[in-house]
């Protein structure tokens, strides 16, 4: 299957009309600007709009400019797509797997092109969230076109030149295409493209086993395709937790997935209708056959086309060099999200533009490393992380409690029950890190980060009381595991001898 070429999105059905008519609206015609703004932001992602948006509800004057969609990567290639998608494919393993809970379903069909119809109506009704109408009652001109530094006061776009006082680069960042003989003649899908499937690949190949790999592969698997998993890494998941690694992959495996790790002399070509790979998997030659290759091999920042240097801000593959105050190296021109950070994530590059918010418009001094940013990735289970990890060189000084999931009723009553907990603390029982591997551990990472942003100490979470039987009581059993290292032989002793004295 073959995509037209210069289409903003595919297929032209009614979902994704809609979904144009918000963020790219066909007869759109830009301002006319009238007068200097207070903030001027290049990308319409999340970074850009909750920059723009947030500026103009302070009362600054405010310009926005994207060349693309409005929404950015998570509305209409990331997040959103993604994690319909994921449902429908975790919907389908519990259907396969229904036998194991009594339940006998002796058939079950995926219709593929109903899976992807639907994730882009749920696209399409997010949309005017992010739409250009949404930017404009908020109090933000909004230009659509490609935004082009003239110098440190101007920015063109189209016919129009833009005068600021600062300006924010927002402009994101794309999949990373690796350096593989023969890929562009494959054709491969990526992140961008693999939501304008209709047709499920019988066979495909997904080339990196990051987060995005990962949660793609395990996703097409339950759907039906046959999936192999490329890394040069020998290890999935490679930047985690270790433990969390092994997991996912356990769970992968039972899903179907063929792993391939530490492959090395990867080359791709296309042999009739057959998009092939051949790579040595330890020491011996493998050949694949496919219908389609995914890449899912990590972002690459968007600094192109903006006429940074002229204008002296300092980038490199990376992306857009800032300092904690996410300056860039001109003074009136400030930075956030993907292009500017290694945490390519929709809620890192929403609370990345607060802090710029405060420091471009009224000389605040927020600072990017005081956030304690989570990140989790959407396998089965899922993976969340916050802070250190104990894996890391810095981890070492703290000490770490671990709860896993088969010494918790819930986990053990839904038969998910491979997984755990581990908090990293200091000696006052201070949190200084997390990692949770669960079927629900996005939404459980989000008390840990509380407590670290409010020093709520792991004594004080266990007086928190949870709901029984609930997966958010692994939390409650770490503060209980740390009020017992409390209890040391001199305070065993006294109150030994106070309960003599008691009786």
């Amino acid at each position: 299957m073959s995509f037209p070429a210069n289409k903003l999105i595919w297929p032209e059905d009614a979902h994704n009309l809609t979904l144009l008519s918000q963020v790219h609206p066909q007869n759109y015609v830009n301002p006319v600007p009238s007068g200097r703004y207070n903030l001027v932001v290049i990308g319409g992602g999340t970074a850009g709009l909750v920059t723009a948006a947030g500026a103009a509800g302070l009362g600054a004057k405010v310009a926005l400019i994207e060349k693309h969609l409005l929404g950015g990567d998570c509305l209409n290639t990331g997040c959103v797509p993604s994690k319909a998608l994921i449902r429908a494919a975790r919907a389908a393993a519990e259907i396969r797997d229904a036998a194991q809970l009594g339940i006998d379903v002796p058939t079950y069909k995926v219709n593929f092109f109903e899976v992807m119809s639907r994730v882009r109506k749920l696209r399409a009704r997010i949309s005017p969230t992010d739409g250009v109408d949404a930017l404009i009652r908020k109090g933000v001109d909004v230009y659509l076109g490609e935004g082009r530094f003239v110098d440190s006061q101007t920015i063109e776009v189209g016919d129009r030149k833009l005068n600021f006082s600062r300006a924010v680069i927002a402009s994101g960042a794309r999949a990373a295409i690796p350096n593989i003989p023969g890929l562009a003649e494959i054709e491969p899908l990526t992140s961008e493209t693999v939501f304008w499937l209709t047709e499920l690949p019988r066979r495909l190949a997904v080339i990196g086993a990051g987060p995005i790999g990962v949660e793609l592969a395990q996703a097409f698997a339950c759907l039906g395709s046959v999936v192999t998993l490329y890394d040069v890494q020998e290890r999935i998941l490679s930047r985690e937790d270790p433990d969390a690694s092994d997991i996912v992959r356990r769970s992968l495996e039972r899903d179907g997935v063929r792993l391939r790790p530490g492959v090395s002399g990867m080359s791709c070509a296309l042999e009739e209708t057959n998009k092939v790979i051949r790579c040595d998997v330890g020491g011996q030659q493998a050949e694949d056959f496919f219908d389609h290759v995914l890449i899912g091999a990590g972002r690459t920042p968007n600094t192109e086309g903006m006429n940074l240097d002229a204008v002296h801000v300092e980038h490199d593959r990376t992306g857009v060099r800032v300092n904690d105050y996410l300056r860039t190296t001109n003074s009136r021109i400030y930075a956030c999200g993907d292009v500017a950070s290694s945490y390519k994530f929709t809620h890192a590059a929403d609370a990345l533009a607060r802090v710029v918010i405060g420091n471009a418009l009224f000389f605040g001094t927020h600072k990017a490393s005081e956030l304690n940013i989570p990140w989790a990735i959407y396998s089965s289970p899922e993976v969340a992380q916050v802070g250190a990890q104990a894996q890391d060189d810095a981890a070492q000084s703290y000490r770490t409690i671990r709860i896993d999931l088969d010494d918790l009723d819930r986990a053990i009553l839904d038969e998910t029950d491979e997984g755990f907990i581990k908090v990293l603390h200091d000696r006052r029982g201070q949190i200084k890190g997390a990692t949770i591997v669960s079927e629900h551990a996005g939404e459980l990472i989000g008390e840990i980060v509380v407590a670290m942003n409010h020093r709520v100490s792991l004594n004080s979470l266990a007086s928190a009381i949870h709901p029984y039987p609930t997966q958010s009581e692994m939390i409650k059993k770490c503060g209980d595991m740390y009020r017992r290292t409390m209890l040391t032989p001199t305070v065993a002793k006294m109150l030994n001898t106070i309960l003599k004295w008691r009786r």
